[in-house]
């Protein structure tokens, strides 16, 4: 079977590391079995959709680097639900209803206060002819819901093994609002199968949805079995609270400001919610490489923003110079060129830092001079230019030997008259980025 994977947010907010998840698990399924990965906006929402939250999902996958192979909207896809629609209804498989939501609110809380499940009572379909003419005459528009089969339906899920719902448990869904508007679990079974989704991947608060996916995509035509389905436990946030695109809880968006680099993202969720160990990788093929959708587990995983960091750092760490030059091009550090890069990255908790070790290289900078004589014997023993990585050495080889200095008493005070600074990158490194005119000046106090 080739593989065919959907990830369908709702443009009604920014997408969060939840989210996110979601649509990575997918893309790297996919990539692994060499298929296809459909974004599908799932905007039938009129009131809550809008269209700059969908321009933000674009944004967001394409900062991840989770490209699609196929593009859809549902609200392009109107006249695929109706079509569908009228052909359930021409075989009688969906009925109309005319409860409000206020009396559908009250039945569900008379049942549940009788210990009973909220389950619809399918008194529509006690209706008389003359009952229903009565409420269509008072202005009463029906909404219409599909009528499930009392059966057991059951799955085999990638995630959490075999899956059984009984029949008469779960509600027969709504699948057109009283406007005409098809309800989200409708349109869904429609597009996954007219768009040929093989496997949907989604979160677990979707399986009560699942029993009425594969009756309605085995009433549309679709194959007994229906999709393979696999249901990922949801990501929590650190304190184990839910995640929301409406609250921006942990928002894309927000941690690329922060200077979140995408790659610390894919690492992280990449492995979330398996036994694996969080790998930082330079790249989204090494992530593919190591993807496994049977190493995801049951239990909902903690997503930890001091992690996350841990891995950015580490991340960084991992970058050529290629991969970040235009980024630093942009804040201004166009010519600093690899030297720098290859000094500075082992000390960067986030891309922005280094703008800091190039004001440190390029100055001006005011030094911390703690021993004027110490520095001054440090100055007279500087080795002419040109440098390299072994000038270091020479010359605090050097200048111990003219002052009888080691260990912390000789390279700290260095460090602070070069650096101002009392940790950072390898001297050996800085040294011949910072060059011999400036190196004087800043031992002899001067800002430089």
């Amino acid at each position: 079977m080739s593989v065919s994977v959907r990830f369908a947010p709702s443009p009604t907010g920014f997408l969060h590391v939840g989210n996110a998840r979601a649509a990575l698990v997918n893309w790297l399924f996919a990539r692994s079995a060499g298929g296809s990965f459909l974004l599908r906006l799932d905007d039938t929402d009129r009131e809550r959709s809008e269209e700059r939250y969908a321009t933000a999902i674009a944004e967001d996958l394409a900062w991840l680097g989770l490209g699609w192979d196929r593009f859809a909207r549902q609200s392009d896809r109107l006249p695929a639900y109706r079509a569908a629609f009228d052909g359930l209804r021409a075989r009688g498989l969906v009925y109309p209803c005319y409860e409000t939501p206020e009396e559908l609110d009250l039945k569900r809380k008379s049942q549940l206060a009788r210990h009973r499940p909220p389950v619809y009572d399918r008194a529509a379909l006690r209706l008389t002819e003359d009952e229903r003419r009565a409420l269509e005459g008072a202005a009463r528009r029906p909404h219409w819901r599909f009528r499930l089969a009392d059966e057991a339906v059951a799955w085999d899920d990638m995630v959490h093994g075999r899956m059984a719902f009984e029949g008469g448990h779960v509600s027969d869904p709504v699948v057109l609002r009283a406007d005409g508007q098809p309800i989200y679990t409708f349109a869904s079974v429609v597009d996954d199968l007219e768009l040929g989704i093989t496997h949907v991947v989604r979160g677990d608060d979707h399986i009560a949805n699942t029993p009425v996916h594969i009756q309605i995509w085995r009433a549309l035509g679709g194959t007994a079995s229906g999709p393979v389905f696999a249901h990922l436990p949801l990501l929590a946030g650190g304190q184990g609270e839910k995640l929301s695109k409406r609250q921006g809880s942990l928002s894309l968006r927000s941690l690329r400001a922060e200077g979140v680099e995408a790659m610390a993202v894919a690492s992280l969720l990449a492995r979330l919610g398996t036994a694996d160990p969080v790998e930082p990788a330079a790249d989204l093929d090494r992530l593919v490489a190591g993807f496994d959708l049977a190493r995801f587990g049951r239990s909902p995983p903690h997503f930890e923003v001091e992690e996350l960091w841990q891995v950015n750092a580490k991340v960084l760490h991992l970058l050529p110079y290629a991969a970040v030059a235009e980024r630093l091009a942009q804040v201004g550090l166009g010519a600093c060129g690899p030297e720098f890069w290859e000094a500075v990255r082992p000390n960067l908790a986030r891309l922005s830092e280094a703008a800091d070790w190039w004001q440190v290289c390029r100055g001006p900078l005011a030094p911390l001079i703690d021993e004027p004589a110490f520095a001054r014997a440090a100055a007279d023993a500087l080795p002419p230019e040109p440098w390299t990585g072994e000038t270091w050495k020479a010359w605090t080889q050097a200048v111990a030997a003219a002052t009888g200095r080691k260990g912390k008493a000789l390279f700290l005070p260095l460090r602070r008259a070069l650096t101002a600074r009392d940790h950072g990158p390898e001297m050996r490194n800085l040294l011949p980025l910072l060059g011999r005119e400036r190196v004087l000046k800043r031992l002899a106090g001067e800002t430089a």
